[in-house]
């Protein structure tokens, strides 16, 4: 993602035209390092929000109001004292750097018309809010810097305020055809880190994009170009900048398997293929932007303790699998003990006191064997030694059958709750997936005694989309929602689709009696491959069929089924281009 000086002119356009000629109403400060205005202009009520937050820094229009503290900040107070009922003049933006001037105009305690700008820099760490006086110095900041953490510039009340120039960049809307060519194509750099090292507003995002536009590879070092691809290079940089400065903007959100990738103040070629949702706003864009990528960031945390518990039960049902499978290496043996046993009634009579072996004939294989003696024992002990250790290993085979079995199911059952908790995307999902881990003992339910069997409201519902040729496809977003998809809802003519030998989710394809087309199968397909343990691999193999050939056995786990009619597609498990439908 990249807030560059590009979105920022596209942020500075649409404050100039919502915000300029309104007059702030409230100021509020819901954060130590964010402030909310309220301002009425000409056509209504507008908030903007501010945030100078280090580890994400933002600025967009937003209808959406915030809870403040009981008794506002220090600089909330002065800003409230100078710009209450404050008129904007103007917000601009200098030389396409991630800072946005507002200025305003209030009357002082004397009734005088004074003029103030609020400085916002939009830098990561370095972000700022900075109310200066009309000779531009500082009143106060919502971040105080000084010379002991900054050697380049002290922000604190009193000091003049200017622009660092710490990077020697220049402004592309007033760099000249020279000094591009001079500037950025000499720079001994792959030719993106060229054009964002050089140019103010430019992100690596930007560059490479300029770079696509151009239909040369960003990673090329900028003396590999040849003069018409240098030429080319700049006339594409002029067409940019030229739609900058006629604010030609065209807000976007960039999707891959429909979670933000990147937004952007211009369509993205770079990520042509990809699906892309444009707003008419880009304070839209960012908002929906960061919400959603805060939604994904919260359902994370919140599923670590989930993910704590089903991996340290994987770990101790594999650790457990690898200790079975060595015993039942083990009990290979137990046929050639058997072997033994019966040669020795057949033979013993050939043995002699005291021998520690005995050579004979093998009447399986008629092969000659040797077989160890205890010299303390007779013949027949020995062939009852030899017995009891056949039994026993035969006892210890049985029942590891059984255990490996049931340890494997285990495993199985676990890596789909695993699967299930990583494409979980509200706090719903994770109520289900709670439960069963409670059902099937892994987490204890907490209550008190009278509702200690009192389940939670379930109100997650699968993932549901719609192919290309207008079908409804369903994807459980776990075992309890797989089970109701395959047994409850599909009718026995549905297609189903699931990953071969993987955890993964149970795709139901409504068919409505039809004949499903190629394009609907392929799609149905790569639902299956992305909701599955192998969302990463090129490739994952689906094996689909009718409902109608899926079973379940008796006293299976919960997702867990059987079919012997089947067929295959490998797919790539990517779902962009998919439409999914709002529940």
């Amino acid at each position: 993602m990249a807030f560059d000086g590009i979105v920022i002119a596209n942020i500075v356009k649409e404050m100039q035209s919502r915000l300029a000629g309104g007059r702030i109403n409230k100021i509020a400060q819901p954060e130590h390092d964010a402030l909310l205005l309220t301002i009425k202009g000409t056509a209504g009520q507008e908030r903007l929000f501010i945030s100078a937050s280090a580890s994400l820094p933002l600025i967009y229009l937003t209808p959406t109001n915030r809870t403040s503290p009981m008794v506002a900040p220090n600089f909330c107070m002065l800003l409230r004292k100078h710009l209450n009922s404050a008129r904007i003049l103007s917000i601009s933006q200098p030389s396409l750097e991630r800072i946005i001037q507002i200025e305003i105009e209030h009357l002082n305690e004397l009734g005088d018309i004074c003029t103030k700008y609020l400085m916002i820099e939009i830098m990561g760490k370095h972000s700022n809010i900075i109310f200066c006086d009309q000779d531009y110095k500082i009143i106060d900041s919502i971040k105080h810097i000084s010379g002991l953490v900054s050697s380049v510039r002290e922000v604190l009340p009193g000091r003049d305020y200017f622009i660092p120039q710490t990077q020697n960049k220049f402004n592309p809307l007033t760099i000249t055809k020279e000094e591009f060519f001079q500037e950025v194509l000499t720079r001994p750099l792959p030719l993106n880190k060229a054009i964002y090292m050089t140019l103010t507003g430019f992100s690596p995002l930007m560059a490479n994009e300029l770079c696509v536009r151009a239909s040369l590879d960003g990673g090329m070092p900028t003396e590999s170009l040849s003069e018409i691809e240098q030429l080319h290079l700049y006339q594409n940089f002029i067409r940019f900048m030229e739609d900058i400065e006629n604010a030609n903007f065209h807000p976007n959100i960039v999707y891959k398997n429909h979670e933000p990738l990147e937004f952007s103040a211009f369509p993205l070629t770079c990520y042509e293929n990809m699906e892309t949702r444009t707003y008419d706003s880009i304070s839209e864009v960012l908002e929906n932007y960061y919400a959603m990528k805060d939604k994904i960031t919260r359902i994370h945390q919140k599923s670590s303790d989930l993910r704590r518990v089903v991996s340290n039960a994987l770990d101790r049902s594999r650790k457990k699998y690898d200790l079975q499978m060595k015993q039942l290496k083990d009990t290979k043996k137990r046929e050639k003990y058997k072997i033994y046993g019966e040669l020795l009634q057949t033979y013993g009579y050939e043995a002699k006191e005291g021998d520690k072996s005995l050579t004979c004939i093998n009447y399986y294989t008629n092969e000659e064997i040797t077989i160890p003696l205890d010299e303390t024992l007779s013949p027949l002990e020995n062939s009852k030694k030899y017995f009891d250790r056949y039994g026993k290993l035969k006892r210890t085979f049985e029942a590891l059958t059984t255990q490996t079995k049931d340890t494997e199911e285990e495993i199985a059952h676990l890596e789909s709750i695993s699967s299930s908790l990583d494409i979980a995307l509200e706090e719903e999902d994770l109520v289900q997936l709670k439960e069963e881990l409670i059902e099937y003992g892994y987490i204890r339910r907490k209550g008190i005694a009278n509702k200690k069997n009192k389940k939670q409201k379930i109100t997650s519902k699968p993932f549901h989309y719609i192919s290309s040729d207008g079908y409804h496809m369903y994807v459980g977003k776990n075992n309890f929602q797989n089970d109701e998809l395959t047994f409850k809802f599909a009718n026995g003519g549905d297609w189903w689709f699931h990953a071969k030998g993987i955890a993964g989710s149970h795709v139901v394809v409504k068919t409505n009696g039809d004949t499903l087309p190629d394009r609907t199968f392929e799609e149905a397909g790569r639902l299956a491959g992305f909701y599955s343990k192998g969302n990463n691999q090129d490739k994952v193999e689906i094996d689909y069929t009718e409902k109608k050939n899926v079973k379940k056995p008796g006293g299976a786990k919960p997702g867990f089924v059987v079919y012997y009619t089947n067929y295959s597609l490998m797919i790539a498990p990517d779902i962009t281009g998919i439409k999914q439908l709002e529940e």
